[in-house]
Formats: structure tokens, C-alpha cells, sequence
């Protein structure tokens, strides 16, 4: 078995068994028959068609989401420590969905709908404002000023949400709960307004697989090989932005998946973005998965956000990974 047979299905049984674990494990446990032959009991299948498996599918498409957008910006930057909210989108969509809860914003037609369109459109002005200073300030658009153009931005709609917060009153914990991430209650509405964003994204990222090949020896070497890298690069900024604003809009802000699992993913198994990309996103969706059934089960019945969790486990795995590669190269 060659090394990238073994790598999908390694990621594959790890999805396979994380969404089994999710599916059958909680507050009231469901037998696996009952995932077979819903027939047999109908309130497990109440709960495991209607909670379980929209939960389940959410978080993996936002894990999935996160992880192979922060492959491709560790990719495109060419830095281990970028992920997908470098370029301020995730602020932009946290902007829209905190504004949304603080002025009790409710669109007739949208209904329940309004926090996570208003955060997508946040994420799309965000990323659009930052392109177009970007491009402003340098025509060609170097990675570097893309990266800092996204700090500027990022500490600006940072500073916006702080002011909300402090000014906020019985909408805080909401805030706070939001910002923390979760895909608690959000069922298959959310699945469905979200799997189209993440599609497309995803596929533009799938498409310029070879590109972010060639710009890993640098933005030169890639124009020789052919590559229009002004082009590929908007490309790639757009795809990522749209994952990221995609994600953060069904479940709020979840940090380190996609710093973690591109990471973990290359070590192990290279940096071929051919490859790297479709790990990145069956892991991301694994480790989301197991991430999401730790929050809800760890201190049942009470749920933690699932921000923390990634955090309590990224962290130190992230943490070790770099040691251990610094003391490799030491």
C-alpha cells in the first residue's frame, strides 16, 4: 500500500469512527441498530435524524471548512502559523453576527436566518475591503501586505466587537456564547445554507492545487513554471475567505482547527497540496466531530463551547509538534 492509500484511509476510518461516536454517544446513548433500523425505537431516531446527525454534519463541514482553508493560506504564505482567520474575514463575520445580536436586528424573511446571513455578509465585505486596500496600496499584491492589510482590519473590527461588548447588557452572554463557538440546536437548515459555500470554496481551493505546488518555491520560480500568480492568489484569498466566512457564520468563532490539523496533516503525510488538501478536510471534519461530542458529554448535561475545547486540545498538540520539529532542526 502506497503512502497516499494508507493517508486517506487512515483520515477515513478516523472519520468513520468519529461520526459513529457522535451519532450514538451522549446524554441518552443510541444503540447502533438504531442507526440501521431507525423502526426499532422511535424516539432514538427522533433524536439521532432531527439533533444528532445535523450536529454531526455541521461540525464536520465547519472542521472540514477551517482546516483545508488554513492548508491552503499555510500554502499560499508559506508559514506554519497561518490559518484562516489571517486576513480578518473571521472578524468581519463576527462583526455582522454580534451588531445582529445587539440591536436585535430580525429580517421579516429571514427569521431565525438573520444572525448567519448577517455574518456572511460581513465575512464578503470584509474580504472584499481587504483585497481592494490591498491591491490600493500595492498592485501587485504581496503576501506581505495582503497579511498586514488583514492585521489592520482584524484589530479594527476587533475593536468594534470589544465596544458592543462593553456596551451590551442581557445580550453578553448570547454574545459571549456565539464568539466561543458552537453547532449546538442549529439543525438542517444551518447544513443546508452552509454545504454551498463550503462547496464552492473548497473547489476553488481543490483547482489551484498544483498552483500553491509551485508558489511554495517562491512567487518567481512559480511565473516561470507558468503560473499567473497575481491571478491564483485572488483565487485562493477568495476561496479561503469564503470557507472561513461560510464557518464562522453557522458557528461562530472555532480557533485552531485550521492551524492544527494542516499542520499535523503535512508532517505526517507531506506537503503535496494534491494531498494535502482533501487530508486537510476529512480531518478537520474528524476532529471537529470528536471536538463537538467532548463539549456536549464532558460535563452533561451542561455543554461547553466548543472554542474551548479546540483550544484545550490544540494548544498542547500544536505546542509539542513545534518543539519536537525546533529540536529536529536544532
Amino acid at each position: 500500500m502506497s503512502k497516499n492509500w494508507l493517508a486517506y484511509t487512515v483520515s477515513f476510518l478516523l472519520l468513520g469512527g468519529a461520526i459513529l461516536l457522535g451519532l450514538t454517544v451522549g446524554t441518552v446513548s443510541i444503540s447502533p441498530v438504531a442507526l440501521w433500523n431507525p423502526s426499532s425505537d422511535e424516539t432514538a431516531a427522533n433524536i439521532l435524524w432531527n439533533i444528532r446527525m445535523p450536529r454531526v454534519v455541521l461540525a464536520g463541514l465547519v472542521g472540514a471548512a477551517l482546516a483545508i482553508a488554513g492548508a491552503a493560506f499555510q500554502g499560499l504564505l508559506k508559514n506554519p502559523l497561518a490559518d484562516p482567520y489571517t486576513l480578518g474575514v473571521s472578524s468581519g463575520a463576527s462583526v455582522g453576527a454580534v451588531m445582529t445580536l445587539f440591536f436585535g436586528i430580525s429580517i421579516p424573511f429571514l427569521g431565525s436566518f438573520t444572525l448567519p446571513v448577517m455574518s456572511m455578509l460581513g465575512a464578503l465585505l470584509t474580504m472584499l475591503a481587504v483585497i481592494s486596500f490591498a491591491k490600493m496600496v500595492d498592485r501587485s499584491m504581496k503576501m506581505e501586505t495582503v497579511i498586514l492589510t488583514g492585521i489592520i482590519f482584524s484589530s479594527f473590527l476587533g475593536s468594534i466587537i470589544s465596544l458592543m461588548i462593553a456596551l451590551t447588557g442581557e445580550e453578553l452572554r448570547q454574545i459571549i456564547g456565539w464568539l466561543l463557538g458552537s453547532v449546538s440546536m442549529r439543525g438542517w437548515p444551518y447544513v443546508q445554507m452552509s454545504l454551498p459555500f463550503i462547496l464552492i470554496g473548497s473547489f476553488l481551493l481543490w483547482l489551484n492545487r498544483r498552483e500553491l505546488n509551485a508558489m511554495l518555491f517562491g512567487e518567481e520560480r512559480a511565473r516561470h513554471l507558468g503560473v499567473d500568480v497575481k491571478r491564483r492568489k485572488m483565487v485562493i484569498l477568495i476561496g479561503g475567505s469564503v470557507l472561513t466566512g461560510a464557518a464562522v457564520a453557522v458557528s461562530g468563532t472555532i480557533g485552531f482547527v485550521g492551524l492544527v490539523v494542516p499542520h499535523i496533516t503535512r508532517l505526517l503525510w507531506g506537503s503535496d497540496h494534491r494531498h494535502l488538501l482533501p487530508l486537510s478536510f476529512i480531518n478537520g471534519a474528524a476532529l471537529l466531530i470528536v471536538c463537538d461530542l467532548v463539549s456536549r458529554t464532558i460535563i452533561s448535561p451542561t455543554e461547553l463551547p466548543i472554542g474551548v475545547i479546540t483550544a484545550f486540545i490544540g494548544a498542547p498538540v500544536f505546542a509539542y509538534v513545534f518543539f519536537r520539529q525546533r529540536k529536529g532542526v536544532a
